[in-house]
Order: C-alpha cells, then sequence, then structure tokens
C-alpha cells in the first residue's frame, strides 16, 4: 500500500515540473506539444502493451479531448505563469460537475452543488491581477484546457478499460495535429532537447504509468487527494529555476481553488452514505 502510494506521489511530482521545462525552453508551443505529444504516446505505448490497441468510437472522442487538453496546456504556460495555467486548468472539477448530468445522466450531490460558488471565487480572483494581453489570452486558453480536461474525465470514465489506448492516442494525436506549425519554429539547442525528452519520457509518458500503477492498490478518493501536490509544486518549480513571480491574487485564487478541490473529493468520499438520489462519481485531477 505504502508503495502504490509512493507511484501516485512520484507521478503528481513528475507532473508539476512542467511549467518550470516550458519556460526553460527556448522552442514554441507548437514544438514543445507536438515534441512531448509524441514522444509520450512512444514511451506509453512501449509501458502499457495494452495502450496499442485502437479505441472505441467513445474512446477516440475522449482521446481528442485528451489531445486538446495538453496541446492547449502548453500554449498557454507559453503566454501566462505556470501557475496561472495549472490552477486554470485545475478547475476541471467544476465542469464534470456541471456536465456529469448531461453526459452521463447523473446528478451531482448537495455536496458538489455547494462547491460550485466557492470554485467560481476562486477563479474569478485570478483576473484581478494586471495582465497584459498575452497574459489575459493564456488565462482564457488555460481555462479552456480546464474544460477539454473535465471532457477526458468524462470519457476516461465511460470507456473504462479503454484508458490506456486512450492515453497512447491521445498523445499520437496531440503530436500529430500540431507538427506542421512545429517544423517551422526555432532551431532546437542541446537544452531543448533534453528538455523535450525529459518532458515526453518523464513528466508525461513515466508518470501516466506510475499514475495507472498507484491506483490499483489505492482508492479513489485518497489519489485524488495525493496528486493535489501538482497544482501546489509547478509554480514553486517555476520560481526556483526559471524565476517565474505569479501575481498575489493568482496565489490567493488558486489557493481556494486547491481547497475546495480537496474539500469536494473528501466529501465524494463519502457518497456511499448519501441516497441513491445524491450520489454522484469521484472526479480526480491530473
Amino acid at each position: 500500500m505504502l508503495r502504490s502510494r509512493l507511484y501516485l506521489l512520484a507521478a503528481a511530482v513528475l507532473w508539476s515540473t512542467a511549467g518550470a521545462a516550458v519556460k526553460l525552453s527556448t522552442l514554441s508551443a507548437w514544438q514543445l506539444a507536438s515534441g512531448r505529444s509524441l514522444i509520450a504516446a512512444l514511451v506509453l505505448a512501449l509501458a502499457i502493451p495494452a495502450g496499442r490497441r485502437l479505441p472505441s468510437r467513445r474512446g477516440l472522442a475522449a482521446s481528442v479531448a485528451y489531445a486538446v487538453t495538453v496541446v492547449s496546456f502548453i500554449i498557454a504556460n507559453k503566454l501566462t505563469t505556470s501557475a496561472n495555467a495549472i490552477f486554470l486548468q485545475d478547475t476541471a472539477p467544476l465542469y464534470v460537475l456541471l456536465l456529469s448530468p448531461l453526459l452521463l445522466r447523473e446528478r451531482p450531490s448537495r455536496s458538489e452543488l455547494a462547491a460550485v460558488p466557492v470554485f467560481l471565487l476562486g477563479l474569478s480572483l485570478f483576473f484581478l491581477d494586471q495582465l497584459n494581453p498575452g497574459q489575459f489570452w493564456g488565462n482564457m486558453i488555460a481555462l479552456g484546457s480546464g474544460l477539454t480536461f473535465a471532457l477526458c474525465i468524462l470519457g476516461l470514465r465511460a470507456v473504462g478499460d479503454e484508458g490506456s489506448s486512450v492515453l497512447v492516442w491521445g498523445n499520437l494525436i496531440a503530436g500529430v495535429s500540431v507538427l506542421l506549425p512545429a517544423l517551422e519554429g526555432p532551431k532546437p539547442t542541446p537544452v531543448d532537447i533534453g528538455l523535450l525528452v525529459f518532458l515526453g519520457v518523464f513528466q508525461l509518458g513515466m508518470a501516466y504509468s506510475l499514475f495507472q500503477r498507484g491506483l490499483r492498490e489505492t482508492p479513489a478518493v485518497e489519489a485524488s487527494l495525493l496528486i493535489l501536490l501538482e497544482p501546489v509544486l509547478n509554480p514553486v518549480w517555476a520560481f526556483l529555476f526559471a524565476g517565474e513571480r505569479p501575481g498575489p491574487w493568482a496565489l490567493v485564487g488558486g489557493t481556494i481553488i486547491l481547497l475546495a478541490t480537496a474539500w469536494r473529493t473528501l466529501l465524494g468520499g463519502r457518497a456511499g452514505n448519501e441516497s441513491p438520489a445524491d450520489k454522484a462519481p469521484t472526479h480526480g485531477s491530473t
């Protein structure tokens, strides 16, 4: 059991390095998004043989949502701070809450509905800092990546055992879809190549392999709480290695979103004690 929890924590730590690596690279967003995903697709296909199978129609839809998520997250990191990018993407549970009745026919519980205004408060604080146009559009793209990540979560819930195929093909779709603009980017330096390999092999590929291992013996609620380490560490690495300082209101808003996510996840663990009409699924984040 301890080993499984360590797998989850290791996955969260690897995920959290994306912001700093993106800021340190001189490559364009298209180059980073394409190269990272193509390398991750190869790593996942080698590590998880079942992921090589062609997904079903529903699995393919989830793969597309995943692809949009990972590409938009890289673009957002180039246009706004790492803290804003990761915190805004972590609004995904809010969208899952709103969309699950429509897409999964599952009505949210009272505790999940109570979390909505808290999420909205934290989200609104991101826009109180003085932002230039680039940061504004970076925030909007990051917000959109939260929505597509929610669609990916809903898709993974719907396809069940096809999850590994969704990840392999989602990364393949992401890498190929932006390959043409990626070819027109600046010439990579040795540092850029090293960062790209790190992002593909470790930050995406190995992280998802560890995540799947950890989920085998760890309850979903606890796993969701453990990987909340990712958005906490992301701006820390960006500050330490890239000297990036997030705005004060972004930090306050991000803290509120994290606390609200943890609160909702904890209460979600008690869903078994609620009446069937009030039950709703427990959602994780990445």
